[in-house]
C-alpha cells in the first residue's frame, strides 16, 4: 500500500478547510498532522521556507504550500472525480467563485473572528494555545494562545480594510451573500450541480473554520442560511452526500440562481482585483532589484455593502485573478461568444479582458515576475 499524504493543518486555520475538504472528497489517502508550533518550525518552514498551513507533505519527501497549488499538485496525479469542469464557461465560473472564496470572504470571516470577541475567544484562545503550546494542561491553552491572538487581531483590519466605517457594511454584505447561497442551494446541493468544483472548495475555507466553527457567525448562518451550514457539513463528510454520481449543470450553463453572487463579484471583489493588477505591474517597475514581489504593494479605496473605506493591495490576489483570466482569454471565439453572454447578465461584461502589464507566477513558494 502506497504510503499516505500528510497534511499539515488546524482546524482553526482558514485555508486548512479548504485543502482538508478537497482531500477527502478526492478520496486519496491522507493523515492529518497538526500544525503545532514545533511542526511548523521543524518541518513547514524548513521545507517552504514560510511559517504557513496548510501544507502538502507527499511520500515523496516534497512540501506543496498553498492550496490552490495542493489541488493543482493532487489534480495532475489522482485524475478521479476532478473539480475542474471540462466544460469552458463553467470552468470559468467555478475559477471566478475559487477567487472569490479566497480572496473577498475572507474579510467577513475575519471581521466575524475578532469583532465578536465576547463569544468566539474561547475557542479562538484554545485552539491557538494548543498550536504554541500542546502539552500544555488544557486550562492554560487560552493563555498561551494570547499572543498569536493579539497578532491575527491586530492586524487583520489594516490590511483587509475593516474598520468603524465599514463593519455594518460588511455584515450586510455578507448576510446577502448568505441569502444568496442559502436560496441557490434550494436548486443545486453545490455551487454549479449536483457535485462539487473548485469553486466550492475556495469557499469553504472562510465558510468553515470561522464562519461556521466560531460561536458567533456560525450560530449567524444556522439560523438565516441553515442550507448553508447543511452544504459545509456535505463539503467536510463527501461519502454521506453520495455525490459519486452527482453532475454539474448541463448544457456548460451557469445555473442561474448563482448569479446574484456573480453580480457582488464583479461589484464589490473585481475593482479590487483591477486595482491589484495595475499596483503590481507599477510596483514591478519600480522595484527592478528585487527578485520577489512584496506581499502587499500598496493601498488603495475600495467598496463593499456601499462603504468606502481604504486597505492595503495584495500582490497575490492577481495570481489568483490571473486563472480565470487565462481561461477566458484561451476561449476560442465561439465559445466567448457565450461566456460573454452570461458574463453580461451577470455584471461582467468586458471583466474578463483584463490584461495585466506584468505577469506573476510562483515560484519557491514566493510570486516573481515573469
Amino acid at each position: 500500500m502506497a504510503e499516505p499524504y500528510r497534511l499539515v493543518a488546524a482546524e482553526i486555520s482558514l485555508y486548512s478547510g479548504k485543502a482538508r475538504a478537497y482531500l477527502r472528497y478526492k478520496g486519496v489517502a491522507f493523515d492529518e498532522l497538526f500544525a503545532s508550533r514545533k511542526v511548523i518550525m521543524e518541518i513547514v518552514r524548513p521545507k517552504t521556507g514560510l511559517a504557513m498551513i496548510p501544507v502538502l507533505l507527499t511520500p515523496e519527501g516534497e512540501a506543496i504550500q498553498d492550496t490552490t497549488a495542493i489541488i493543482d499538485w493532487v489534480e495532475a496525479r489522482h485524475p478521479q472525480r476532478g473539480v475542474y469542469p471540462d466544460t469552458p464557461v463553467l470552468r470559468l465560473a467555478s475559477l471566478l467563485l475559487e477567487l472569490y472564496g479566497d480572496e473577498w470572504l475572507l474579510m467577513p470571516a475575519m471581521h466575524y473572528r475578532w469583532h465578536y470577541k465576547r463569544k468566539n475567544m474561547k475557542l479562538v484562545l484554545t485552539e491557538f494555545g494548543q498550536i504554541v503550546a500542546p502539552r500544555l494542561p488544557a486550562f492554560l491553552h487560552p493563555v498561551a494562545g494570547l499572543p498569536i491572538a493579539a497578532f491575527f487581531g491586530g492586524n487583520y483590519g489594516r490590511a483587509l480594510g475593516i474598520n468603524r466605517t465599514n463593519r455594518d457594511a460588511i455584515e450586510r454584505s455578507y448576510e446577502a451573500f448568505l441569502h444568496d447561497f442559502d436560496e441557490h442551494l434550494t436548486e443545486h446541493p453545490y455551487l454549479l450541480g449536483s457535485r462539487p468544483s473548485v469553486g466550492d472548495f475556495g469557499f469553504m475555507g472562510p465558510l468553515y473554520a470561522h464562519l461556521y466553527r466560531d460561536p458567533a457567525p456560525g450560530e449567524l448562518m444556522r439560523r438565516v442560511a441553515p442550507r448553508v451550514a447543511d452544504w459545509v457539513t456535505r463539503m467536510n463528510d463527501p461519502a454521506s452526500a453520495q455525490v459519486e454520481h452527482g453532475e454539474l449543470a448541463p448544457d456548460d450553463e451557469v445555473p442561474a440562481s448563482i448569479d446574484p453572487i456573480f453580480r457582488r463579484l464583479f461589484s464589490e471583489l473585481w475593482p479590487v482585483v483591477t486595482d491589484t493588477v495595475a499596483a503590481v505591474g507599477t510596483w514591478v517597475t519600480e522595484h527592478p532589484e528585487r527578485k520577489n514581489i512584496a506581499r502587499f504593494v500598496g493601498d488603495h479605496r475600495f467598496t463593499i455593502g456601499g462603504a468606502t473605506t481604504t486597505r492595503w493591495i495584495q500582490s497575490f490576489t492577481q495570481w489568483m485573478a490571473q486563472r480565470p483570466l487565462d481561461a477566458y482569454q484561451e476561449m476560442d471565439d465561439a465559445v466567448r461568444s457565450r461566456a460573454d453572454r452570461w458574463l453580461q447578465r451577470v455584471g461582467g461584461e468586458g471583466a474578463l479582458s483584463l490584461v495585466p502589464p506584468t505577469r506573476v507566477q510562483r515560484s519557491e513558494n514566493r510570486l516573481v515576475a515573469v
